[in-house]
């Protein structure tokens, strides 16, 4: 398959390809049963080649801008995964290496019975990261998970931020949200798009 190229900064690239692949408007129900006036399906996007790097370099990217001293990324699967496995195999080609780790949303039942896949260890400094934010629960989940391992979460790290109360109800928690985008600005550039 042939890689996609996009135009403009690497931002505008990567909000290309949400709009593109992941990004609709018209009328929808959630699982919630609300009415939405789009719909957002960010794993088109995070299994995208350009699009997972994309989201990866500008996470790490924020990490090192922000002196955060990460030794770790997680999150609540599905949704984080690929940005977990991705965020991990760039820190390593950047010789700063972070390890991962996964939040199951359910104990495994058989075995060693983990909640969490993967590496985290006590003390560590940590990231979770989210495709998409809306109530925050998936969030939350991950954050408790990590806390109760003793890890000490940093950061929330949010592709996009769908402006539903979720980013605040996790900085009530203490911890700062960074999303690289707002439900608002993919809506309006899709909508200009659009016309």
């Amino acid at each position: 398959m042939k890689p996609k190229k996009y135009t403009n900064s690497p931002r505008e690239r990567l909000k290309q390809i949400i709009l593109k692949k992941s990004f609709q408007l018209g009328e929808f129900v959630l699982s919630s049963g609300k009415i939405s006036d789009y719909y957002i399906d960010l794993r088109t996007t995070t299994l995208d080649p350009q699009g997972l790097e994309l989201i990866c370099k500008f996470f790490l990217d924020y990490l090192r801008r922000k002196n955060l001293k990460i030794d770790a990324v997680g999150g609540l699967t599905l949704g984080a995964d690929p940005i977990v496995g991705g965020m991990v195999a760039l820190s390593q080609r950047r010789k700063k290496p972070l390890a991962g780790f996964i939040v199951r949303k359910e104990t495994k039942k058989h075995g060693t019975q983990k909640l969490i896949e993967g590496n985290l260890k006590p003390g560590w400094k940590v990231a979770i990261v989210e495709d998409v934010i809306t109530t925050g629960s998936s969030a939350i989940k991950a954050i408790k998970s990590a806390q109760e391992q003793k890890a000490e979460v940093k950061i929330v790290l949010a592709v996009v931020d769908r402006q539903e109360g979720g980013k605040e109800e996790i900085e009530k928690l203490g911890i700062k949200v960074y999303s690289l985008f707002t439900a608002s600005e993919l809506k309006s550039s899709a909508r200009k798009i659009k016309k």
